[in-house]
């Protein structure tokens, strides 16, 4: 029979010992499994009753002249190390390639990483960052300090979006995430009313379950329109604390977005006559309004209709600082 090493590779973003079928199956036929003790998935492998013969820090190529001579008694598997085992792959092909009947060598993926996984990363980096021995310049920021960070953020989120271009869009909402992650670890530091990242995930989480209840209830909403009426009608429920209709639109929205938000709420509070008023001034102002309104009965977004002409606007002034001048 041929002999066999297993490497047995899983991802450390989900709980040690959450492994495949395959995976324990393997563990448990094993002649022998090795590991570094001080890895959780080593941990939690021997706590399943699986003997782990202990391989301390060493190089790789070392660490593979013993697993290829181990594995001529019988299958070994080398419980993969988090940081993935730098450099050992590579090691033990150079220790197998010189033998004249090599063992055969499988790779083993014992876990997957699940959607969402690589957000664990953003915390822990972030976590990293904001800790003693971390980022001198991330360790004093407060709250108000990333304010203008977020807005930017936001505006260049925006424009990656409206501009088509797909790397750009993934970098710009990368940096945005960055923001929520930032703030959430600033909050968890809050000497008596802290919380953290799980926090405003958990606090979203139901909000989208609440506000959703034709996906996770029984309540019957089958077009978009029967949905945003729903979903106004939940979100008034929460908000009864509400004075008038415009309290909590923020005063930092640019003008244009302010205006719609202004008429799509006094709109559906039946306060249509607080804008005709407020029209029937004529000045300049009223006349920027009025367009506003007009725009949104069209279906048509004002803020968003305004930068692509201020785009084109742009496009044209660069086309025309390179021309070629007349002879």
């Amino acid at each position: 029979m041929t002999a066999r090493l297993v490497l047995l590779v899983t991802t450390p973003r989900i709980a040690p010992g959450l492994l495949t079928r395959e995976a324990w199956t393997g563990l448990a036929r094993a002649h022998a499994v090795w590991g570094r003790p001080d890895e959780p998935q080593v941990v939690a492998v021997a706590e399943a009753g699986i003997a782990v013969l202990p391989r301390e820090d060493g190089h790789p190529a070392d660490l593979a002249r013993d697993l290829v001579s181990a594995s001529e008694l019988g299958d070994i598997v080398w419980v993969g190390s988090s940081d993935g085992d730098p450099g050992l792959s590579d090691a033990i092909a150079v220790e197998v390639s010189r033998l004249p009947e090599p063992p055969e060598v499988e790779l083993l993926i014992g876990s997957f990483d699940v959607p969402g996984a690589r957000l664990l990363d953003v915390v822990a980096v972030m976590d990293r960052l904001r800790s003693p021995g971390g980022c001198p310049w991330d360790a004093k920021q407060t709250h108000a300090s990333l304010v203008p960070y977020l807005l930017e953020e936001a505006h260049e989120a925006i424009e990656a979006i409206e501009s088509g271009d797909r790397a750009h869009m993934q970098e710009e909402l990368g940096d945005l995430l960055l923001q929520i992650a930032f703030q959430s670890r600033v909050a968890q530091e809050h000497p008596s009313d802290p919380f953290g990242i799980d926090d405003v995930a958990g606090g979203l989480v139901d909000k989208l379950v609440r506000r959703h209840p034709h996906v996770f209830s029984d309540v019957e909403a089958d077009t978009a329109d029967a949905v945003e009426a729903n979903w106004e009608s939940i979100k008034a429920d929460e908000k009864q604390h509400r004075t008038h209709p415009l309290e909590g639109v923020p005063s930092s929205l640019p003008a244009l977005a302010r205006a719609e938000k202004y008429v799509s709420r006094l709109r559906r509070a039946g306060r249509d006559d607080l804008v005709d008023d407020a029209v029937a001034t004529g000045d300049l102002g009223a006349q920027l309004l009025d367009l506003v309104r007009r725009a949104r009965l069209e279906g048509i977004d004002a803020e968003a209709a305004l930068r692509e002409t201020l785009r084109g606007l742009e496009s044209a002034s660069a086309a025309g600082a390179h021309a070629e001048p007349d002879a």
